[in-house]
């Protein structure tokens, strides 16, 4: 079908392109008849869209696109269609609003961005208007395939674009704007290492450009990398002192390598100049909410919404806190913005969340889950999150994992200081590091991005030249684990304290179980095991930062958990004894049980902090940060039965019905 759609596509477009209405609309016609997949249903209705408006059936295109609009709500050429047609209805306010989505969701519309400038200088509205110019300056600026490709990657054509900008930079090698442009889709495609690469050689090359530097500081945050954006943010601030995105990018660094209090004085300090900096607040909040200063971080984040009151992540920062709660009035205001056309998709996203939470804790379960659904629905388009890639991804482990693999290796950094906990989100893996971490002899630190990275770079060195990531495992050498396994243990310093052990919380590191054990023989391993219904729910219920993009859908959710329990169990089958379980359950059942069981594993001795986790001052980054700073309860268990009659996707696949 996917050929034969591709072919009736194209005489769609030639049709329009003759100005021949009847034969594009006969065609659009029977194409709506066949069962087409989501993106192919997209471009049907834009197309749809664009037909009707050229034959002066306006009301009728606007139709169409609110139909593609809940497809795909982040379709920027959508709203500059949806623009046209209430300009031709003299519709000027709802034409303004399409037009500013436009440029919103793809920057590089410049016909949006020309009409919003007529827009604002109709409203005599100087700092839009000098906005607007800039940007229609930069475009302008741009080379033809570069502004292709960037309207190309916008509109979500990820392939197209980075087929474009490759061609267009084998005649221009090291021209920047495609080098920045080919890094960006690299990122999108989480082919981090090759996007690094590409931003590292564009600063090196073109240091005054800013963009790039700004690009590069977002990737290396991403990246977990935060000594690195230290120091390049102090090096650019010599030269760019008052700059605010790297000012902000050097505080969240130090935010990330524990040096909070530098942190929260930037934050200060930026929001002395100017406290009208939503923004600023809301990292304010979050640093404030590390150190456990609970009513300092519910003061910014409440001054984030004060500053911008559809700012969706100051409302779910506040819901996120756990402890907060919001009263009448102030779910009734979020549901007003909420249902306001004007909202962003992403602000959309989080105030979903935000009231799924805060009726949730009013007890209003129906209303509660009818935001979560939304607010996971909207995610789940806007990841594009395909459980197909992780299920190929875990079938390519335990094909290329096999018992021969780690029959008498020899090689690896033999430290033994690593401890990872791995595992499902959500699955009480912050409380077991709390937990461990409040051991005199073991160190916290967060959820690391190093062995994933590390990983990436292996598949990136492999795929040139021998078998990908993770087939190459086999034929690494002695000194390349050693390598490796030094190589992390240097990187990750910077997080630790002076304890002879250190905690990696990543929990998708569960997908590198043998990577880890190839290039850290002695590292240890610790498996956070959940009931998957409180797993799988509280998975749902989450809005997370970055990553976890399984978690927006029942089906998906799901489906990850299953596919997670069965890499785990080849992990023991290929390592026996190599992973220590820790079912959540039996640690609320008998914490110091459990906690001896661990100790044991880890061949550290018992001390009675462990029991008393609770009152141990240290900085928390994930969303339990508040629950593990409590003693040991049952609050979590059973958070789904409420919802029960909204679960069946959950309830079928653990045969819980």
């Amino acid at each position: 079908m996917s050929q034969d759609f591709s072919i009736q596509f194209q005489s769609i477009k030639r049709a329009l392109q003759s100005k021949n209405l009847s034969q594009a609309a006969q065609l659009i016609a029977s194409l709506k008849t066949s069962e087409l997949a989501v993106v192919q249903q997209v471009e049907l209705f834009y197309l749809s869209a664009v037909t009707q408006r050229m034959a002066g059936q306006f009301n009728t295109a606007i139709g169409e696109l609110e139909q593609l609009l809940n497809l795909r709500p982040e379709h920027g050429r959508a709203y500059q269609e949806l623009a046209y047609n209430y300009q031709a209805l003299n519709q000027p306010d709802k034409a303004a609003s399409a037009f500013f989505k436009a440029t919103h969701y793809n920057p590089a519309l410049m016909t949006s961005w020309k009409q919003l400038l007529n827009i604002y200088r109709q409203h005599q509205d100087t700092n839009a208007e000098q906005l607007a110019l800039q940007h229609i300056a930069y475009l302008e600026q741009l080379p033809a395939p570069i502004l292709g490709a960037y309207d190309l990657m916008y509109e979500k054509q990820l392939a197209s674009a980075e087929q474009v900008c490759r061609q267009f930079l084998q005649q221009h090698k090291h021209h920047p704007e495609g080098m920045l442009l080919l890094a960006e889709l690299g990122i999108q495609l989480k082919v981090y290492h090759d996007a690094e690469f590409l931003l590292e050689s564009c600063v090196e090359l073109y240091p005054d450009n800013l963009r790039a530097v700004i690009a590069y500081l977002g990737l290396l945050a991403k990246l977990g990398k935060h000594q690195r954006v230290v120091t390049i943010s102090d090096q650019q601030l010599q030269t760019y002192p008052d700059n605010l995105q790297i000012l902000m990018a050097k505080a969240n660094a130090l935010l990330g390598i524990n040096r909070t209090a530098d942190a929260i004085a930037i934050f200060t300090a930026l929001i002395e100049e100017d406290q009208d900096r939503p923004g600023v607040w809301l990292a304010l909040g979050h640093a404030y909410k590390t150190t456990g200063e609970s009513a300092k971080a519910v003061e910014a984040y409440l001054q984030a919404a004060h500053y911008h009151k559809q700012f969706g992540d100051a409302y779910w920062s506040l819901a996120n806190m756990k402890s907060y709660r919001f009263d009448e009035d102030a779910l009734a205001n979020m549901a007003a913005i909420e249902a306001d056309p004007s909202v962003g998709v992403d602000d959309r996203i989080h105030l979903c969340f935000a009231l799924g939470k805060g009726y949730e804790d009013a007890k209003q379960f129906e209303a509660a889950f009818k935001y979560y659904e939304k607010g996971n629905k909207l995610k789940l388009i806007s990841v594009g999150y395909d459980i197909t890639r992780t299920e190929d991804a875990i079938a390519a482990q335990i094909d290329a994992c096999t018992p021969a693999v780690f029959a008498n290796v020899k090689g690896g950094f033999p430290s033994p200081e690593p401890i990872f906990i791995v595992g499902m989100p959500r699955a009480g893996s912050t409380l077991l590091e709390q937990i461990l971490a409040s051991h005199s002899d073991i160190d916290g630190t967060m959820e690391l991005h190093n062995i994933l990275s590390l990983a990436s770079s292996v598949g990136a060195q492999s795929t040139s030249g021998g078998k990908p990531y993770p087939y190459c495992l086999a034929d690494l050498s002695a000194d390349q684990c050693y390598q490796l396994g030094k190589q992390f243990i240097q990187q990750t310093r910077y997080y630790r304290g002076s304890a002879p052990f250190f905690i990696d919380k990543m929990p998708n590191n569960f997908m590198h179980v043998g990577f880890i054990k190839r290039i850290l023989p002695n590292a240890k391993i610790i498996d956070a095991r959940r009931d998957p219904l409180d797993c799988c729910f509280s998975n749902f219920k989450q809005l997370f930062g970055e990553g976890q993009d399984f978690s927006y859908g029942l089906d998906e959710v799901g489906l990850y958990y299953q596919a997670y329990e069965k890499l785990m169990a080849h992990w023991d089958e290929v390592l026996p004894g190599a992973v220590l379980r820790v079912q959540h359950e039996d640690v609320l059942d008998d914490l110091e049980g459990q906690v001896k069981r661990m100790l044991d594993y880890l061949g550290i001795p018992f001390e009675q902090a462990c029991l008393d986790f609770y009152q141990t001052e240290r900085l928390i980054k994930t969303p339990s940060a508040e629950q593990v700073r409590q003693p040991i309860n049952r609050k979590g268990q059973g958070r789904w039965q409420p919802f029960e009659a909204s679960l069946d996707p959950l309830l079928a696949r653990f045969n819980r019905q």
